[in-house]
């Protein structure tokens, strides 16, 4: 029941205290006084109201419940399935366990220091950042693709007049994450995602009818069960170790060495994902014969009449921005720059995507202000209005990364106002989460910013920042964006986990590394824009070459790759 009372709360975008929420937990009709409490504490002028245990009080005072009223089908469905659901045992630990960071979540290890967001000594903005003389050309450097992205969507002719584009966001964290970071919001955390996971999973015809993990001690034959991954170990043999845990308890999974292509999956299992599992009861162990993740179907793909353009990680602000090479993006995305083939390609285009670090911030890392020629947040993200508000007739789409203000945890809320209050003013902007789905005139697009690529480059064997497709194809068939927990990517311990891909998209769009890759994969555009920021020192003493200046355009529904440096 707890769950369905805070998610209720917060899609109506309603706080509430300690207090509070122990009084409408001890209330019969609970769900039903929580309706009432929106509808009549919630001011329409109001954004979010916090309620307190006096107020739950006041209003228990002056009314008295009608236990007659009919109760909804939205609350019957709402109480089925969460009022008796039990919770994991291996979340149920003492606050004494994990040490609590200011992202709000337990034992997260993030190597970088808080963001300083303090408005002092602001310098004028260098409008001029690295100046060079203007090349002459865009050089297409790729193209990839033969094919027809379409819907029956409707064209720039048949939108309304009150907008030219055709968008909607379908998914967006900004205004429903909740959590006190708690170690009871720990456990609802995984419990969603187990449960969200789970389903997808019990859609696999082995998978129909899974065992719990507790009924599996009498059975020595075939067993099939659903958990999530507590460890993944080699054993002395060299083969795989994989302990599973659902509601009911844990079992050891055995991967034998001499089964290659098992092995090879199970190389790719990493901790905290959920994962099916079928096999043979020998002892204590599950003998595997299969791993299957939740899995990604292929989807059909669509006709496509327009282009998206895809940027990430401009780190307007800093000192290796590449200002010229921008400037030229700038124009030629209006029409103004390049050949007949690049223009007509720039006049076809809609939609402006970027994943993340818009600009370089501020303390984001040790001694990053000898990097940056604007120290100031607030001025860099004037500059980055200033540019971006030289695109015309573009519908622009922007969500946070790792540099932006705001919150580090994931999922990041939108870049807050208070700090791209120049950005905020620009007509043809939209702000969303890191992540968010967007549809744009049919077409599903997924935004991630990318910091899991992190984890997975140092954990999975095969896996590097060199080859981000490699890791989007990954997170499509774990169908999450971030499944390892408290190593470098923060993640909040929300009520619901935000980061599980719940629907398949047309595109996934990712940043964060400054190498740009793509792939096609099961219909499914693989995108990572690469940067406009030339190489960092940081990047020079690990030997990483940013792919600068290189700007992935889906045009018509095939892959372009336009460098502008």
């Amino acid at each position: 029941m707890s769950e369905a009372i805070i998610n209720k709360f917060a899609d109506a975008d309603v706080l509430l205290d300690d207090a509070a929420y122990q009084k409408i937990q001890e209330q019969k009709e609970s769900l039903l006084l929580v309706e009432a409490l929106i509808n009549q504490l919630k001011l329409p002028n109001e954004d979010i109201l916090i309620i307190t245990g006096a107020m739950v009080d006041e209003y228990l005072d002056n009314n008295k419940p009608d236990t007659n009223s009919p109760v909804s089908d939205e609350y019957i469905n709402d109480s089925v399935g969460l009022m008796e659901a039990p919770e994991f045992s291996r979340f149920i630990v003492s606050e004494s366990q994990g040490e609590v960071k200011n992202d709000g979540h337990p034992g997260t290890k993030d190597p970088e220091v808080e963001i300083d967001f303090s408005k002092k000594d602001k310098p004028e903005i260098n409008s001029e950042i690295n100046s060079k003389t203007e090349k002459p050309e865009i050089e297409i450097i790729k193209e990839e693709g033969t094919g027809t992205i379409s819907s029956n969507s409707i064209t720039s002719s048949e939108t309304t007049s009150a907008s030219p584009f055709n968008f909607e966001v379908i998914k967006d964290a900004s205004r429903k994450s909740y959590t006190n970071g708690e170690i009871k919001d720990l456990s609802a955390y995984f419990n969603s995602r187990y449960h969200k996971l789970k389903e997808m999973l019990q859609r696999k015809k082995d998978l129909k009818s899974p065992q719990p993990i507790q009924e599996l001690e009498n059975i020595q034959d075939v067993v099939n069960v659903i958990g999530m991954v507590n460890e993944v170990r080699n054993t002395k043999n060299n083969h795989k170790l994989i302990e599973v845990e659902d509601e009911t308890g844990t079992a050891s999974v055995l991967v034998h060495n001499e089964n290659h292509s098992l092995f090879e999956d199970a190389e790719r299992v990493v901790k905290d994902e959920v994962l099916g599992v079928v096999g043979t009861r020998k002892g204590s162990l599950i003998m595997a014969s299969q791993l299957i993740n939740p899995g990604t179907p292929r989807i059909d793909e669509k006709e496509m009449d327009f282009s998206m353009v895809f940027l990430s990680d401009t780190h307007i602000g800093s000192s290796t921005f590449l200002g010229d090479a921008f400037d030229r993006f700038i124009k030629w995305i209006n029409g103004e720059f390049g050949d007949k083939e690049h223009k007509n390609i720039a006049n076809n285009v809609r939609y402006l995507i970027l994943a993340g670090d818009i600009v370089d911030g501020i303390g984001v890392y040790p001694h990053q202000d000898k990097e940056l020629v604007i120290k100031d947040i607030y001025e860099q993200y004037a500059e980055a209005a200033r540019l971006f508000g030289e695109i015309d007739d573009i519908q622009i789409i922007i969500t946070p990364g790792n540099h932006d203000a705001g919150r580090l945890a994931e999922p990041q809320p939108a870049i807050p106002e208070e700090y791209a209050a120049d950005l905020y003013k620009l007509k043809n902007v939209e702000f969303v989460s890191n992540p968010s789905m967007v549809n744009l005139e049919g077409i599903n697009v997924l935004i991630y910013h990318g910091r899991s690529f992190d984890d997975f480059a140092m954990t999975v064997k095969g896996m590097s920042h060199q080859h981000t497709e490699l890791i989007m194809k990954e997170l499509l068939e774990k169908r999450h964006l971030a499944p390892i927990y408290g190593e470098r990517t923060p993640l909040a311990s929300e009520v619901e986990d935000h980061l599980v891909i719940d629907e398949v998209p047309h595109v996934f769009h990712t940043g964060h590394v400054h190498i740009n890759s793509y792939k096609k994969y099961k219909g499914i555009h693989l995108v990572n824009s690469g940067t406009f920021q030339s190489q960092t020192e940081f990047q020079k003493i690990y030997n990483i070459v940013p792919t600068a200046a290189q700007v992935p355009v889906l045009h018509n529904g095939n892959m372009k790759v336009l460098k502008f440096n």
